[in-house]
């Protein structure tokens, strides 16, 4: 479906658009021709990127910036408000999330903060656009912005790993439901690797050697998004496809085989484990 969205024009919004993948990602649709409607917190790195696009987009084609605290449900719904007074959605982008520290039995309000943001978020995004997007019936894309973290879920931030696998089966969801509505919008499910974004250069100052760039993951997305594929799980230059392929296979076989919980990370399981993926 994305093929025909793009040829059909209008508006791309992309929540957490002010950096990083989500400014990769509103580049991308500018240059295929399509006007932004760029959501971020309030700042200069809004007005900052918003000034950037304007000199990408064709000319005409719009660029808003959009304060926005996707946690809150009413700045969706402005949000939506805005991008349709300007012109049709063809993509939205629910993209915007944060990683707070948390653990099993402590860091109840980053547990709060990473569900609000990470998974209310995409949910106020799809709430707040798609019934208005289903009424248009125009080609359209939905990319909800996932991670690895919510599909074989590795111990170190529970919270997180939550709040990703809800955006999992969200999407899951909505594919279906949008399948069984007959509406001429495909919705995908993002799952970045390891990428090197502002949040991690605070940290790292330069760039891992393993890390792909934002515009690399972005254009993986969007190849596989013509290819119409759901899920997609980015590599990057450490992680092959098919290394991501046998991580995944060997979550689900915990359950298959009733081993221990997360026994890839299980000392008696290592082995078996390292020889499975190599294998």
């Amino acid at each position: 479906m994305y093929k025909q969205a793009i040829a059909a024009g209008g508006l791309a919004v992309v929540t957490g658009g002010a950096s990083g993948v989500g400014f990769a990602a509103a580049e991308r649709f500018a240059q295929a021709g399509l006007g932004v409607v760029l959501a971020d917190l309030p700042g200069e790195a809004l007005d900052q990127a918003a000034e950037k696009l304007r000199g990408q987009v064709k000319q005409g084609a719009p660029v808003l910036a959009v304060p926005v605290d996707v946690s809150k449900a009413e700045d969706l719904t402005a949000l939506a408000d805005a991008a349709f007074g300007a012109g049709e959605v063809a993509v939205l982008m629910n993209n915007a999330g944060i990683a707070r520290p948390s653990g099993s039995w402590d860091g109840a309000d980053a547990w709060r903060a990473m569900i609000e943001v990470n998974l209310f978020g995409v949910l106020n995004g799809v709430q707040a656009f798609l019934p208005r997007m289903i009424a248009a019936a125009l080609p359209a894309v939905v990319v909800n912005t996932g991670s690895k973290q919510g599909i074989t879920t590795p111990p170190g931030n529970p919270g997180y790993n939550v709040s990703k696998a809800g955006v999992k089966v969200l999407t899951e969801m909505l594919a279906h439901d949008l399948r069984q509505a007959e509406a001429p919008i495909s919705a995908h499910l993002f799952v970045p690797g390891f990428t090197y974004t502002g949040m991690i250069a605070r940290h790292i100052p330069e760039k891992p050697a393993a890390a792909w760039t934002p515009e690399q993951t972005v254009d993986h997305l969007l190849t596989r998004m013509e290819a119409d594929d759901f899920y997609i799980l980015c590599p990057d230059n450490d992680v092959t496809p098919e290394r991501d392929r046998r991580r995944v296979t060997w979550a689900l076989g915990d359950i298959l085989e009733n081993r221990p919980a997360l026994s890839r990370w299980h000392p008696d399981y290592a082995d078996a484990f390292e020889n499975f993926e190599q294998s």
